[in-house]
């Protein structure tokens, strides 16, 4: 791992397109802000970690275990069901 030190407002670049800059520092907590092109995800790395969990468990899913997501029933309470084409007279 590299080790930096940076003070406020210094920059650190990655590659061509990536930087990060020291925003604020506040006792023991560094406000960094991360500019990268739109194609890259930037994420804590926490979010990241939920990120990951989420795609590993939905991966798992069997299509039997999606049957019946996506079909609704009639709501036969609904007074207004939407719109009926043109009325005849």
């Amino acid at each position: 791992m590299l080790v930096l030190s940076r003070q406020k407002d210094e920059t650190i670049i990655i590659g061509d397109d990536i930087e990060i800059t020291v925003v604020d520092i506040r006792g023991d907590k560094v406000r960094l802000g991360v500019s990268a092109p739109k194609s890259i995800s930037v994420h804590r790395k926490e979010v990241y970690d939920a990120i990951r969990r989420e795609n590993r468990e939905a991966a798992q899913v069997k299509p039997e275990d999606l049957s019946g997501l996506g079909k609704t029933k009639p709501n036969l309470n609904n007074p207004n069901p939407g719109p009926q084409g043109p009325e005849k007279k």
